[in-house]
């Protein structure tokens, strides 16, 4: 079993994503030798800082091809894997890109450590695999898990994967359910969306659904804060957690928020239905019990970390001043 103590070299896949790179900035500021893998579809270069020998390195690289990073794992101690399709969306049009940049590209992350001996590792799993559930707010114990979406189904088969690995072959694996996680360097999402279409056309905005799903917002940093806590204090072979606020917003709501920072003119039309896309779970509340009795709690609400957001990408977009 790996030992509890953090030190040593730790790889990041999606390192370079809006998640990974405030991850990875937490443990530069740590003192900590970060290894990043990043295809660089969705990520970008310009959210890390500059490379710098023994501190921080950027592998560009696809993780379902381990060969291009093989060497990236050697003399690591840890691994977070992040990398992952980040549109649910575009799952539902080509049925194997969950399949692949999910499961497949999860497998050869979890092999690649295990040829090199990493046996600590944490994976970003998500609300979704618990599809639509009957009890809010919704505890990790709950079940039957329902995926309702390809991007679900291939989260919850990583969970699986990591939970095997650690019964198999001595891995300590933490896995993250996460509501939506808002911030810095956002290149989708219902915040992001909502600002290109109001840059595409000013006057109006669609949205997608009848405006009443509902949902957790969480900020990345508080993100991050409690998924380094939980892999300090948490030490069974398989920890999961489930991160997001107390509270939630509905999709009116933000819609509104953001028209307001353009201007309050736009018109706002729903387009209906519960669902605002195929494979969307409208109703999200995670119970964070489990996360708060290790000592950690949201810094902000749901509002609150729409409201910091949408002034982050107000700031960004010249069609919002």
């Amino acid at each position: 079993m790996p030992e509890s103590s953090r030190a040593g070299p730790v790889v990041v896949t999606g390192g370079a994503g809006a998640i990974g790179s405030v991850l990875v900035r937490e443990f530069l500021a740590q003192g900590r030798e970060v290894r990043v893998i990043d295809s660089l579809v969705g990520g970008r270069r310009s959210h890390l800082p500059p490379e710098a020998p023994g501190r921080l390195s950027i592998t560009a690289a696809d993780v379902k091809e381990p060969a291009a990073y093989d060497r990236v794992f050697e003399g690591a101690t840890e691994f977070w894997h992040l990398a992952a399709n980040t549109d649910i969306r575009k799952g539902s049009l080509n049925a194997r890109l969950d399949f692949d940049d999910g499961i497949v590209a999860t497998y050869a992350v979890l092999e690649t450590a295990r040829r090199h001996g990493v046996r600590r590792g944490a994976y970003a799993s998500s609300s979704v695999v618990y599809g639509y559930p009957s009890v809010f707010p919704t505890p990790e114990s709950y079940g039957p898990l329902a995926p309702q979406s390809l991007y679900a189904a291939a989260k919850l088969a990583g969970e699986a994967l990591f939970s095997a690995y650690a019964y198999t072959h001595g891995f300590r694996v933490h896995l993250f359910r996460f509501a939506n996680i808002i911030g810095p360097h956002m290149t989708h999402g219902v915040l992001y969306d909502f600002f290109e279409k109001l840059r595409a056309d000013p006057a109006h905005l669609e949205v997608l659904g009848d405006g009443r799903q509902a949902k957790s917002y969480l900020r990345t940093e508080d993100c991050v804060a409690a998924m380094l806590l939980a892999t300090e204090r948490a030490e069974e072979p398989v920890n999961i957690f489930n991160l997001g606020t107390r509270d939630r917003i509905s999709v009116r709501e933000i819609a509104e928020k953001v028209v307001r920072a353009h201007g309050g003119t736009a018109r706002i039309d729903f387009t209906g239905g519960a669902q605002g896309w195929v494979g969307d779970v409208p109703q999200q509340l995670l119970a964070i019990d489990k996360i708060g009795a290790l000592g950690w709690a949201p810094r902000y609400t749901s509002a609150q970390a729409i409201d910091l957001s949408i002034e982050e990408l107000r700031r960004e977009s010249p069609s919002a001043r």
